[in-house]
């Protein structure tokens, strides 16, 4: 069985085990190679015909899958209309000739205009929970999500959550997660962008969230209200110049201020550390993805012990540091400019 990896993240502490979404492997007997050069008639047939298609092109996987498989498997179940969690059972059913034509036209959208799968197929998936995804935000990918499925241990020890920040937002997987499997617990979620929110409210009524969910446009803390967090958690855009310019094709399908913080990847993210202190309980957490930057970061403040978290399932760039070692260092911010 080859596992599906919806989650993606980084380096130096275990989360839990993340559980495959498919349970679909590939068998040699799986396909009829003269019958693929003509049309995929079976899931089992279309999975093969996606997959090598794939292969033998030039696309970039990093938007929910990392594997010519993994993507073909998605595509094919979504058209089919089957969970992505079905069994080989399902390789012998047949394809409707709606069906067929669809998954052509998609696949060769894919390939030919190097769209990312989740906005051709306009939902994606993350911690377990399916949103709607368009290009008006990010496509969720996340490692975050592990750390929410595990409830944020060790990291975390104050009380049980009642008040969490999602800050950059984009679509609201992040904090829309944490709503799901923090019933207990309030969630704000916070762009400066209006078409992305716009799109996390629109998930956020699908997953029946509405009454624990508000949803706010702000430059980062400008426009809070009063209160306190026991969690912000934010991956922020954290893309250097340099990766921005040598970016695949599918990531300029992304909103360009999802992804670039100046020439480093850091702007955002240093006035987050200036400015988090002062709205997290003083026994809160703040997480932050910086993704490659986080080499940058450590350069930056050589002396504030960041904790580097280790992704069982990939991915990597997320710290996790406290509301006391962010008001120890509020003076190096200061000193910093910050």
């Amino acid at each position: 069985m080859l596992a599906m990896p919806w989650l993606q993240g980084k380096p130096t502490v275990p989360v839990a085990k993340r559980k495959s979404c498919s349970r679909i492997s590939y068998t040699c007997d799986m396909s009829n190679t003269e019958t693929l050069r003509d049309q995929p008639q079976t899931v089992g047939q279309a999975l093969q015909f996606c997959s090598e298609a794939l292969q033998n092109s030039d696309v970039f996987f990093g938007h929910g899958t990392d594997s010519a498989w993994d993507e073909s498997v998605q595509l094919v179940l979504s058209v089919a209309g089957l969970p992505l969690d079905s069994s080989d059972d399902v390789l012998p059913d047949p394809l409707s000739p709606e069906g067929i034509t669809r998954l052509r036209s998609l696949l060769g959208r894919r390939i030919e205009e190097h769209i990312p799968l989740p906005y051709l197929l306009g939902r994606a998936w993350f911690a377990g929970l399916e949103y709607l995804c368009d290009p008006r935000a990010i496509i969720p990918r996340s490692p975050i999500a592990e750390l929410i499925l595990a409830e944020f241990r060790p990291w975390y020890s104050g009380p049980e959550p009642t008040r969490i920040l999602d800050l950059c937002c984009g679509g609201g997987c992040i904090g829309l997660a944490v709503a799901h499997y923090f019933p207990a617990a309030r969630v704000d979620l916070l762009d400066i962008d209006s078409a992305a929110l716009e799109l996390a409210q629109e998930n956020t009524a699908a997953l029946e969230l509405v009454d624990r969910v508000s949803i706010i446009q702000s430059d980062l803390f400008d426009e809070l209200g009063d209160g306190r967090y026991d969690l912000i958690l934010s991956n922020p855009p954290y893309v250097d110049a340099a990766d921005i310019a040598a970016m695949p094709a599918e990531y300029h399908h992304e909103p360009e201020n999802s992804l670039g913080s100046g020439a480093d990847g850091l702007a955002l993210t240093r006035r987050i550390l200036s400015c988090a202190e002062t709205w997290l309980r003083d026994t809160g957490l703040l997480v932050v993805e910086v993704g490659n930057s986080w080499t940058a970061l450590e350069e930056a403040y050589p002396e504030v012990p960041f904790t580097w978290l280790e992704f069982e399932h990939g991915g990597e760039g997320v710290f996790a540091i406290s509301a006391r070692e962010l008001q120890e260092y509020s003076t190096k911010w200061r000193q910093l400019g910050l």
